[in-house]
């Protein structure tokens, strides 16, 4: 196994009294794209959602055990500085709609009352749209706003957005799951380019996606981690049932 970046310990997460999961132990290897796989409603958006702390913003969220990011509890860091350290990009592309394309991508310094120089701030825009494949497309028009960018491109944007920052995680929560395939093939593409700088964890429902794009893949079911391994030996030779059943397209 390659080193890990993040170290899951006997996570279990609820809301009020609905526990969505139970018990999770996982070691996430740096530089790697780890997929996470599983039917709707198995906790997937959740498991990610402790990784960056956003789980317990919402009311009655309760979260227990314990998630060490580069051999650091999180849950003892202020909360802002792992959503700097751990980016996120959601399914809908949600760049803010009043901020030119250049504002979006520097919006996590002004949201965190970070100042920069104007030649620092135009080095970290052309550096993360560069990144994120979206440089030479929008380069001539990045004062006009995100929103009159194609559906794929605003994804990419929030993708810059989220590398802004230099985050050593990048979190996806089904990215592409609002775009067409012309514009889910460029993401793909853009997250094989991706793990050379940053760790990717991938929530997918689409079993080909995580079978195109991540070295890695876990599959959870109902709140629990069934099986973890390279996705390779997952795919091939799943060593539970349940996982094999939902490769096959027995549930979903």
């Amino acid at each position: 196994m390659e080193s890990e970046i993040l170290k899951i310990v006997e996570l279990s997460a609820a809301f009020d009294e609905h526990t969505v999961l139970r018990g999770i132990n996982l070691g996430i290897p740096g530089e790697k794209v780890t997929a996470i796989m599983g039917p709707s409603g198995c906790g997937k958006t959740t498991l990610i959602r402790c990784i960056n702390r956003m789980h317990e913003l919402v009311p009655g969220a309760r979260v227990s055990g314990k998630v060490y990011l580069a051999g650091e509890d999180i849950y003892r860091l202020n909360p802002i500085i792992v959503r700097r350290r751990v980016g996120m990009v959601f399914q809908r592309p949600n760049p803010f709609p009043t901020m030119s394309i250049y504002d979006n991508v520097i919006a996590g310094y002004k949201l965190n009352g970070i100042k920069l120089k104007k030649s620092e701030a135009d080095r970290i825009v052309e550096e993360s749209l560069t990144k994120a494949a979206l440089w030479d497309e929008v380069k001539d028009s990045i004062y006009k706003r995100g929103t009159f960018l194609s559906g794929g491109q605003q994804q990419r944007l929030c993708v810059a957005r989220a590398l802004a920052m230099k985050p050593q995680i990048l979190l996806l929560d089904e990215p592409t799951s609002a775009l067409d395939p012309k514009a889910t093939a460029r993401i793909e593409e853009l997250i094989g380019e991706l793990k050379q700088d940053v760790t990717i964890i991938l929530v997918t429902h689409n079993i080909g996606q995580a079978a195109r794009v991540s070295d890695y893949t876990a599959f959870l079911y109902l709140g629990e981690l069934i099986e973890f391994g390279t996705t390779e030996k997952l795919f091939t030779v799943p060593e539970d049932k349940r996982t094999e059943e939902y490769l096959t397209g027995k549930f979903g």
